[in-house]
């Protein structure tokens, strides 16, 4: 069995985590925070993504924290319907239902049931040098650790990605979101229905449940350029501004949202890589192939990343690089047409143009549910 390091404590690396531990391989996981903290809002794992975790034996934990999201409602700012996705076709035939979750309720469940002591916090990594023995990690206090071989499960700013490809840097999508989790119980929202509204002059709105009555929404708007310090201000009530006149649940999310829980953050990406695997490393999760958030698989991917990795090291047990580089050739294609097709389907819903929006709305509407259900299929597919 080989020793492994993973930096980076996120949904990726955890779940890594469990699926080295689980073919008994040693493992440590370094985590630059000095404490995990209930942070981030809500994300959507996709049939796809439960049918990974359920590999992991990990599905039920993480089931039990959400709510199964069965049909997505997608519509004008007046709320009238241009397309009704109904996923139960694809997760009946899958055994396993799409969830809405709270980042921090699957970040507590992915940590459970690893062993004490397995992810040290407050280990900024600086550096890896391979060796011939495999790998050795260095981190900001000096320390140093070493390993048969390493994952970089760092995220979207990768600090494993930057020594490995320096040239690879994050992409700025165009806009910016707004997101937030509160308690709708009080709206009386169909049971399995998320719904996201296309408005007018790039404004779009979209919300999830997320379990325990707790609904997930976010903002989007669209900016030139990044870190815009207008939308660094924008506080509640400027949101209920830019989105007035939006149908209802719309106005009802942002009334029960308090300042408190009010999150902003730029949409970026990552342009696919040349490779995940250098030797003895592996990038996975965003920091191999970060993806806009359009087609609800971001955090679905890292986890299907670990269920991989997990097959690929059944397949090769005595040779981690060649287990790494099938890792590699089946995760390269997948990912780059999830990160492809999200970017292109926010350049659709954030149209700007009136003339260009009118005609989306025309489309979207004229687009038959059979088309709309083909299209999605692949990323249903067997991993």
């Amino acid at each position: 069995m080989a020793d492994f390091i993973i930096i980076g404590a996120g949904i990726g690396g955890l779940a890594a985590a469990h699926a080295l531990l689980n073919l008994g391989h040693a493992v440590r996981v370094y985590e630059a925070a000095p404490e995990l903290r209930a942070v981030g809002a809500g994300v959507v794992l996709g049939a796809n993504a439960m049918r990974a975790l359920h590999e992991l034996g990990l599905h039920d934990a993480v089931a039990a924290q959400g709510a199964p999201v069965r049909q997505l409602r997608l519509l004008d700012q007046q709320g009238r319907l241009l397309q009704a996705a109904d996923t139960s076709g694809f997760t009946q035939q899958l055994g396993f239902d799409n969830v809405g979750v709270h980042r921090a309720d699957l970040q507590r469940a992915l940590l459970a049931d690893l062993p004490p002591g397995t992810v040290q916090l407050g280990m900024p990594f600086e550096r890896l040098h391979e060796t011939p023995a495999g790998v050795t990690a260095r981190f900001a206090d000096g320390t140093e650790a070493h390993a048969d071989a390493l994952l970089g499960a760092d995220g979207l700013n990768s600090r494993v990605r930057q020594q490995l490809w320096p040239a690879a840097v994050p992409r700025y999508a165009g806009y910016t979101c707004w997101r937030g989790v509160v308690d709708a119980s009080v709206l009386g929202l169909a049971a399995g229905e998320s719904g996201e509204t296309w408005g007018r002059a790039g404004r779009r709105f979209g919300y999830v449940p997320v379990g325990g009555g707790r609904v997930y929404w976010f903002a989007c708007l669209n900016s030139p350029e990044p870190r815009n310090p207008r939308f660094r201000a924008y506080q509640v009530a400027d949101l209920q501004r830019e989105f007035a006149g939006f149908h209802a649940p719309v106005p009802a999310l942002l009334d029960l949202t308090p300042a408190s829980q009010l999150l902003w953050n730029d949409i970026l990406d990552l342009p696919p890589l040349p490779h995940f695997a250098r030797g003895p490393v592996l990038l996975l999760g965003d920091a191999a192939h970060a993806t806009t958030p359009n087609l609800g698989q971001g955090a679905g991917m890292a986890i299907e990343d670990a269920a991989v990795l997990a097959r690929c090291l059944r397949a090769a047990p005595s040779d981690v690089p060649a287990a790494f580089r099938a890792f590699e050739q089946r995760r390269r294609p997948r990912t780059a047409r999830i990160v492809r097709t999200s970017w292109y389907l926010g350049r659709v819903g954030q149209l700007e143009n009136p003339v260009l929006t009118a005609l989306r709305n025309v489309l979207m509407r004229l687009l038959p549910a059979a088309v709309s259900r083909s299209q999605m299929a692949w990323l249903y597919e067997e991993l």
